[in-house]
């Protein structure tokens, strides 16, 4: 059975690493990598592809940039040309982005059953566009892997068919079990940037949410400052953050915090690894301090991971203002959460690769009905 996976961001570099590791051990399966190009700098996507063992894109269609309309648009027309040209059996798709949603519309238009990677995250923030690629991604696909219980439980809500949810764990759970002990193996960032382990906060800051709205950017930003002035903050600067900062005049805020350029997977996951806490506003990154046991504030108004949240890994704090921020990450510096394991075994690969090897689906014109 030919699988088409579909992928164009960070987070999904990861998650696919994991579970087409599996995929292409089984001989029933051929799996055709297709990369939008979403994230099209070299260190937000090549360096992923070397360190994960990833396999070079069957297709890299090369998309990126523009606003979300015109970028999703043109992903459609680039990924049903792909889809057509090779007939997959079923396209899979990952996480929340603009590639997921471009990627579960061309199949579902083509009648090309959809199996979504980390199915059934809500934020019920229609206002986040990873939110309406979630939500549309899902009902568009016939087989959901969800990673978390709560995950199953909103599916169901909204009337998914039961026997479509797979309850499988999380997928970049397993990586991090992978991957972990690699990096510390590996990675020199600590001594290249003359780090101590538990010395620093690691930030991370992506989102159009802050990083367009002046506002939301400078609290972030005096939030950082302040706590800088009690412990080292690292930020690895997004293109995103880098051209909003000089777009809107503010590089001169971030002057206090150690500013890098962005790491490859395994230097920011011993980064995570070795941080006394986390301060991020991405949704990834969120479960990455968990699985290191490292505290989290979240700088944003919600999150999807609210498992996390009731756990006491997690603070979830809106950047309203500078002190606000501050004070969060000052107060959750040594904070530990309840012992739990939300996101599975460390397995959930194997757990999808078992699910698509039974599934049944069969070529374009086929009857495509599931095996029971």
């Amino acid at each position: 059975m030919k699988i088409a996976t579909i992928i164009g961001a960070r987070p999904q570099f990861i998650k696919a690493a994991a579970v087409s590791r599996e995929l292409r051990a089984r001989p029933s399966l051929r799996e055709v990598l297709v990369h939008t190009g979403q994230h099209y700098d070299a260190a937000m996507s090549d360096v992923f592809f070397e360190e994960l063992g990833l396999a070079r894109p069957d297709f890299h269609l090369g998309i990126g940039g523009g606003l979300h309309g015109a970028m999703t648009g043109r992903m459609l027309e680039a990924i049903e040309r792909v889809l057509v040209e090779e007939e997959p059996a079923m396209a899979l798709v990952y996480g929340d982005t603009n590639s997921t949603l471009a990627g579960a519309l061309a199949a579902a238009k083509l009648h090309i059953p959809v199996a979504h990677v980390e199915a059934g995250l809500r934020s019920y923030n229609r206002r986040m566009p990873e939110e309406v690629n979630r939500v549309l991604t899902d009902h568009l696909s016939q087989v959901l892997f969800a990673p978390t219980e709560g995950a199953v439980a909103n599916l169901l809500r909204e009337g998914i068919p039961p026997d479509s949810v797979h309850a499988v764990g999380d997928v970049m759970f397993d990586a991090a079990l992978h991957f972990g002990p690699l990096a510390e193996a590996r990675s020199g960032i600590l001594d290249r940037f003359s780090l101590r382990p538990r010395g620093y906060v690691l930030a991370t800051l992506h989102r159009a949410e802050n990083t367009d709205d002046p506002g939301r950017l400078a609290a972030i930003l005096g939030g950082l400052a302040a706590v800088a002035v009690e412990i080292p903050v690292v930020l690895p600067l997004h293109p995103r953050t880098r051209g909003a900062l000089e777009r809107l005049g503010m590089s001169a805020a971030a002057e206090s915090l150690q500013l890098v350029d962005p790491v490859g997977y395994l230097d920011m996951t011993l980064l995570e690894r070795a941080a006394r806490l986390i301060a991020t506003d991405s949704g990834g990154v969120q479960k990455e301090a968990f699985f290191h046991q490292v505290p989290c504030v979240t700088l944003r108004d919600e999150t999807e991971w609210t498992e996390l949240v009731e756990l006491g890994w997690n603070r979830v704090t809106p950047p309203t203002d500078a002190a606000a921020v501050a004070s969060a990450i000052l107060e959750s510096l040594d904070r530990k959460g309840r012992e739990a394991a939300p996101f599975g075994d460390g397995r959930a690969a194997v757990r999808i690769a078992d699910v698509l090897c039974g599934s049944g689906w069969e070529a374009p014109g086929g009857s495509r009905r599931p095996a029971v």
